[in-house]
């Protein structure tokens, strides 16, 4: 007998008790950048150097910081669910907690690939910096999709979301498009649990939906211990 399907929507939220920043603070500026200063094309273009250390000084802070307890629990739905996690996260903490189906809208931290050839793409952890190149010499640059760049992963995560016999959406605003589409994919009367402290939206405005006001750490330990048990 096939295991229900749960689909997972996180966002910045779900990594914040584990001690990362959340993507920008609420005067726009992303650890005191302008945004598109470093995550765009053209802040690329403009000074190359000064994106690939704001990419490494993230990549640091993510070799010192360790999944919280809600990255743990999703791991542990795995004994009785077929899991996915769409992930708008570029961390690596649900596969460190060890959820084995992630699929990262907005690439990885711990990948890089070729500015010209985007199947190259190279496992990394160190210092990106000027002069790491691809076999062919063009300079390597996180595997992060930047604004005004197509996200890839955006129409397998909208098959998954078609799956989902259950919906769990957490630290997300389910404001910033595309990302926030992929709730609309759900099948109707799925139930929806959405997980965030300040939630903005509300119980009726999807059909079987509960808010969860607790952050990630909090809500979904306690979620998962309710599915464990109580799902028929």
């Amino acid at each position: 007998m096939s295991k229900p399907k749960i689909v997972v929507l996180t966002g910045a939220g779900m990594s914040a008790e584990s001690g990362l920043k959340t993507f920008r603070d609420e005067n726009g500026l992303w650890e005191g950048h302008d945004v598109m200063e470093v995550a765009s094309p053209q802040g690329f273009a403009r000074n190359p150097e000064l994106v690939l250390e704001f990419y490494n000084q993230r990549r640091r802070q993510l070799l010192e910081v360790s999944p919280n307890a809600g990255h743990r629990a999703l791991a542990k739905l795995e004994q009785a669910f077929d899991v996915s996690i769409v992930t708008q996260n570029v961390d690596n903490l649900h596969e460190k907690a060890g959820s084995s189906h992630v699929i990262h809208l907005h690439g990885e931290l711990f990948k890089v690939r070729s500015t010209v050839d985007e199947s190259h793409v190279l496992d990394w952890q160190k210092d990106l910096i000027l002069g790491d190149t691809d076999p062919s010499g063009h300079q390597l640059r996180p595997h992060i999709v930047w604004f005004g760049e197509m996200v890839p992963m955006l129409e397998v995560a909208a098959e998954i979301t078609q799956q989902a016999e259950i919906l769990i959406v957490v630290g997300t605003s389910m404001q910033v498009y595309p990302a926030a589409s992929l709730i609309h994919y759900a099948p109707n009367r799925t139930p929806i649990y959405f997980i965030d402290p300040r939630p903005n939206i509300r119980s009726s405005d999807f059909e079987q939906l509960t808010v969860i006001p607790k952050t990630a750490a909090q809500g979904v330990p306690n979620l998962v211990e309710e599915l464990l048990n109580n799902w028929p």
